[in-house]
């Protein structure tokens, strides 16, 4: 029976699904973390404590365990976890993307100068440090950088939008350069790892932007699906809401967004496994501005169903361990997540109209992962969502309209919290 090595981050919503997924196909599971108690169920699985932030020592950890308990494959479910599962497999002689390729895929700026090299359209950018002077950045005397606005502000290695703002303006950017040193330095540098005291500047892109998520084999790209992101994301910040699949831009548009992903990949280096991408569509191009090797984030891979009922997760793991592989191909119904956003800063009480949500056509599953009394930091602070609503019905306008009907439901008490609290929660995407 195969054995995999699934390495989870001390707060991530991925776990039950890849655990699930491992049930399905009868392996052995090893679950690599900080710490067991951070999962509700191991079910058979075994724990093996790592340390994921010191990448030497969690090798040389996984080497020893292995020659007792034979590895078979090794998983990361997000951005960090998958380099060191990447790291892991190099030194257990399985096979792995190139290592700097996996790295690259989370550094956003190495990424940005691979991607910019190989002729992949992305943003005009530029790296600074969190000492530098935003004020003399943006200085009337030239500088390395003439930066023009709009731009966008943000960490080089956290996602799902956290610290990411836009700036207008002389002193917009300087406030916005100022919060993004200010987030990164309370994060510390566990959370942020590479990305301490680095600050990434970009030109704004205008237009849609979509995500497209995929499975490399050999290098090439087959387009699982791609999802709309119908709320506009032009900031100040750039809270995600609502994807929906398939999407509803012209086939020749989805066909030059699969290319230019496929582009993005090669230019990295990656070559196996899962890839989300994150791109803008404007009058002039497809800009690339996130393509990482991992698959989607939070609760929204429930929204992708394949053939013989695969999850996406049965997906990567059967393509992992290359096993027989079902049609690709999804159910014929439009899906759709929506990650329900915080509304405000405080404290959580209460939540009600969830039985009403739930009783909305389209709508099948409501999950708040938000807890009484936990403290909400909202964008682009906070690092995590309220929860996760689901949706499906026979056309994408169906399914948006459900979710967005739903929320309407939803009423979230939030009472003030202390001041000195509010600070950004470990990452939970």
């Amino acid at each position: 029976m195969p054995r995999l090595l699934l390495l989870l981050p001390t707060t991530t919503y991925r776990a039950e699904a890849f655990l699930e997924a491992a049930r399905r196909l009868k392996l052995d599971v090893v679950v690599g973390s900080k710490r067991a108690a951070m999962l509700d169920d191991l079910g058979d699985a075994l724990f093996l404590p790592l340390n994921l932030h010191d990448l030497d020592e969690a090798v040389r950890s996984v080497v020893e365990f292995a020659r007792a308990t034979p590895i078979d494959v090794v998983v990361g479910v997000d951005d960090h976890t998958t380099v060191v599962a990447t790291a892991i497999s190099a030194a257990l002689g399985l096979p792995h993307n190139p290592v700097p390729a996996v790295a690259a895929a989370r550094n956003k700026h190495r990424m940005r100068e691979l991607l910019s090299e190989q002729g992949v359209p992305v943003p005009r950018f530029a790296l600074f440090s969190v000492d530098d002077d935003p004020e003399v950045l943006v200085a009337p005397s030239p500088t390395p950088l003439s930066i023009a606005f709009p731009c966008v502000v943000k960490p080089i290695s956290l996602s799902a939008s956290c610290g990411v703002i836009r700036a207008n303006n002389r002193d917009e950017f300087v406030a916005a350069f100022h919060r993004v040193a200010t987030l990164l330095e309370k994060l510390g540098r566990e959370t942020v790892g590479e990305g301490a005291g680095k600050i990434l500047v970009e030109d704004f892109v205008p237009g849609r932007e979509v995500a497209l998520e995929g499975l490399l084999t050999d290098g090439e790209l087959q387009v699982l699906a791609l999802f709309d992101k119908p709320d506009p994301l032009n900031g100040p910040f750039f809270e995600e809401t609502i994807y929906v699949t398939p999407s509803r831009l012209p086939e020749a548009v989805q066909r030059e967004i699969a290319s230019c992903a496929a582009r993005a990949a090669r230019a990295l280096g990656l070559r196996e496994g899962p890839v989300h991408g994150e791109v803008r569509v404007s009058d002039r191009s497809v800009w690339v501005i996130e393509i990482a090797a991992r698959s989607i984030g939070g609760r929204c891979s429930r929204t992708l169903r394949f053939a013989a009922g695969m999850s996406l997760e049965e997906v990567i793991l059967r393509h992992a361990l290359r096993m027989d592989m079902p049609s690709l191909a999804r159910e014929w119904r439009a899906a759709g997540v929506m990650m329900v956003p915080i509304p405000r800063a405080g404290m959580l009480e209460e939540v009600r109209g969830r039985e009403e949500a739930l009783a909305v056509p389209g709508i099948e599953d409501l999950e708040i992962t938000a807890q009484p009394g936990d403290e909400l930091v909202p964008l682009p602070e906070g690092t995590r969502y309220l929860g996760f609503l689901i949706a499906r019905g026979k056309t994408p306008e169906a399914v948006e309209t459900a979710l967005r009907d739903a929320q309407r439901q939803l009423d979230f008490i939030i009472t003030p919290a202390p001041v000195q609290s509010q600070r950004p929660r470990a990452m939970s995407f």
